[in-house]
């Protein structure tokens, strides 16, 4: 056999191999099957880790989320114990993950949602009394029992609370806080509005609450909450070099943006229906086909095939 054909014979195998490792190349790394999303309880959280979980698993990742609060959320993305993170609020969550970003050990993805907002509201009746700024509190704290109703403990939100307290803005230093969960707040907030009593507590948009209670959010807490109700953009949030390393993944988390109309439609599936996170996440996709095709484009299955054609089929679409 001549040394020419013998070049070409070895050509043809490099362009069969690069050919075949192209296809696989199109999907991830096994180490990158398990992606680990950290849900820090909030429903607008939930709900889009439910999405993204709903997706993975049709394109072939064996996704997986745990409950952990903000501080330890970041730090299990800086050491990367967490893969995936859709839930930094900024610029409220600022103070706490700075120090990774300066450190570099944590990437910020992409933004997923803009015009969100963060701040504090009150219940209708204690607005239309003339509660309508953070100013306005203390004059009626008699009303409001001194008390501000939030989350769970270490969360942002009721951090800037407890400053705002120990520092006795707005006159605020003889009020307290009262820690619980989304869902013992918000409970606490339907008893006060069905007995037309006045509340004061941690509010955000998108939410159903925004729906589902007659209330309104306060004006002049810029100086805590920030411009414009605590105006805010979501971030999703990686270890460093994640996306690198799962490029499929990665282009799945770039990918992801979510508008308030869809977060407050799943999340009303959820706690309006009683739906749980999956469910809601699959009537979502199936009454949004078009959101699919953004989430999907450029991303494939784990094995490298058409992922739209494959989270279809998972969802029977």
């Amino acid at each position: 056999m001549s040394k020419i054909r013998v070049r070409q014979i070895a050509l043809a195998g490099l362009v069969a191999m690069g050919v075949a490792s192209g296809a696989r190349g199109a999907g991830d790394p096994a180490s990158c099957k398990s992606v680990h999303f950290s849900d820090v309880g909030w429903s607008c959280i939930t709900a889009t880790t439910a999405i993204a979980s709903n997706v993975l698993e049709g394109l072939g990742y064996t996704p997986k989320a745990s409950v952990l609060s903000v501080p330890i959320t970041f730090e299990s993305l800086s050491n990367g114990d967490v893969d995936a993170f859709l839930g930094l609020w900024l610029p409220t969550q600022e103070s706490m993950i700075s120090p990774y970003f300066e450190k570099g050990s944590i990437d910020r993805v992409t933004s997923n949602l803009e015009g969100a907002k963060y701040t504090l509201a009150v219940s209708k009746s204690a607005h239309d009394s003339g509660v309508k700024s953070f100013a306005d509190l203390d004059k009626f704290g008699d009303n409001f029992g001194k008390k501000i109703y939030a989350i769970e403990p270490g969360n942002d939100g009721n951090q800037i609370i407890i400053d705002m307290i120990e520092k006795d803005a707005y006159g605020l230093g003889d009020w307290e806080i009262v820690e619980s969960s989304e869902a013992g707040m918000l409970s606490q907030v339907q008893r006060a509005v069905n007995r037309k009593k006045w509340v004061v507590f941690l509010g955000w948009e998108p939410h159903p609450m925004n729906r589902r209670f007659d209330i309104a959010y306060l004006s002049g807490g810029d100086d805590y909450f920030g411009p414009n109700f605590g105006g805010a953009t979501v971030y999703t949030l990686a270890p460093k070099g994640y996306t690198e390393r799962c490029p499929n993944v990665g282009q799945l988390l770039k990918n992801l943006k979510f508008s308030l109309a869809t977060e407050n439609e799943i999340m009303g599936y959820m706690l309006d229906d009683g739906m749980d996170p999956n469910a809601a996440a699959k009537k979502l996709i199936k009454q949004n086909p078009e959101l699919l095709e953004k989430w999907l484009a450029g991303v494939t299955t784990f094995d490298g095939k058409s992922g739209s054609s494959a989270v279809k089929k998972h969802l029977g679409m």
